[in-house]
């Protein structure tokens, strides 16, 4: 299997609502993640590491600040043979419209994916959480023979009723394809293995077309993979299942956005951002160690930065450049830091307006939230999540599935209670 054949096609996804507000000003492919990363960096870091070097990013939302940080990070150098580009939704004289949905996306982009000449087009998404090794991937659709080969997870019949199941047969072979089956009857005709423990296949929303095979499909209807392409393909052509097991996770609503997120701070986290010959890429930076005084950090995932100061924190994730001051508790709390440092002049100036600096004030407490980047959270604030509080917003802050978000260069006044 020569990666040279292959492009790796990145879907920047729609206008993330359930990620709201963390996309108020950002794509969901550039929110960050474990404090130092943004979810992008997971689909470029698996396609660097398998020695995939034509990839595009297919972007339409809010998608500056991605832009700018796939030019930061991922520049090859005129001796690399490969290539990546974004590709923005645009007018263009046959088409008028955004990208109705992952398969319109690439149909509309159908032009620039020719011009790479890939026999092979891999098809990810810029919004998951896994570790995955596409040379394995790719092998196992060109063994096969597969035309189409589906990415799959096995789950419990508890989850499986959420989930677009596939049915496997002893090749591996996709025969039958079934959106969210919510009946007992249906969940049985859908078991690929008979008595495990995890008996169905969960489509993962990541696909290997042969190139010419892609551009077939997409002549008919249908905007979504998963809704569309993929059931009709069934009928037609030699579909494959590639069946993983390791961690996966779609990072799509604020819940899991903020599970995750925890987990990471965990001992026994359940994905390794320390691994030797797998790491995660990201922008390089140039930044000072963090500086501790007086602190206690329990379950803290703490990372380049940061000045803390006489505080207690305990289960949180605490981003670059974050700064905390004195007689803060931090409770299950994502901070997720700031883009620059607040220079001598900038915070004489914040004094004399009477607005609080970037980070988290003195005597502060927050528990169970996310606080976006260069928030301004004042002295002696309370944010809490209150179990029955309903979706809402209010003033400089949103409060979704039981979490509180601070957005994005929010300003919370001293001695406010949220």
């Amino acid at each position: 299997m020569q990666m040279q054949d292959v492009l790796g096609l990145i879907l920047g996804g729609g206008a993330g609502t359930r990620l709201y507000p963390l996309t108020k000003e950002r794509a969901k492919p550039a929110v960050p993640l474990a404090g130092k990363y943004r979810l992008i960096d997971i689909p470029m870091s698996n396609c660097l590491h398998a020695g995939i070097e034509k990839i595009a990013i297919l972007t339409q939302f809010n998608s500056v600040s991605l832009h700018r940080h796939i030019h930061r990070t991922y520049n090859r150098d005129v001796f690399s043979p490969g290539w990546v580009q974004i590709l923005a939704a645009e007018q263009k004289p046959t088409s008028v419209d955004w990208y109705q949905g992952t398969a319109d996306a690439v149909r509309k982009q159908s032009i620039e994916i020719r011009q790479a000449g890939a026999k092979y087009t891999l098809i990810l998404a810029g919004d998951h959480l896994y570790r995955m090794d596409y040379r394995k991937f790719l092998q196992q659709h060109v063994d096969s023979e597969a035309e189409v080969t589906v990415a799959v997870q096995p789950v419990a019949r508890d989850v499986a009723p959420g989930l677009g199941i596939l049915k496997l047969d002893d090749q591996n072979n996709i025969v039958e394809f079934h959106e969210k089956p919510k009946t007992d009857e249906d969940l049985d005709k859908m078991e690929s293995w008979p008595g495990a423990e995890r008996p169905f296949m969960a489509s993962m929303g990541i696909y290997v077309f042969n190139t010419d095979v892609l551009f077939e499909l997409l002549e008919g209807q249908g905007n979504d993979f998963g809704r569309d392409i993929i059931p009709q393909a069934m009928h037609t052509h030699r579909l494959q299942g590639f069946i993983f097991e390791g961690y996966w996770e779609d990072i799509g609503t604020i819940q899991r956005f903020y599970q995750v997120n925890l987990e990471m701070a965990q001992p026994d986290a359940p994905f390794d951002f320390y691994s030797a010959l797998t790491p995660i890429y990201t922008r390089p930076r140039f930044m000072p160690a963090s500086e501790l005084d007086g602190t206690t950090l329990d379950k803290v995932l703490l990372t380049d930065g940061c000045r803390i100061s006489k505080s207690i924190i305990n289960n949180a994730v605490i981003g670059l450049r974050s700064i905390i001051k004195a007689e803060t508790r931090i409770n299950s709390t994502i901070i997720m830091g700031a883009d620059y440092y607040e220079s001598a002049e900038m915070l004489a100036e914040n004094k004399e307006k009477g607005i609080p600096d970037i980070g988290i004030g003195e005597g502060s407490t927050i528990a169970r939230a996310i606080i976006d980047k260069n928030a301004r959270i004042g002295r002696n604030v309370v944010i809490q999540d209150n179990p029955d509080r309903p979706d809402g917003e209010g003033p400089n802050w949103v409060a979704r599935e039981g979490i509180i978000i601070i957005p994005k260069n929010a300003v919370i006044p001293n001695g406010t209670i949220i």
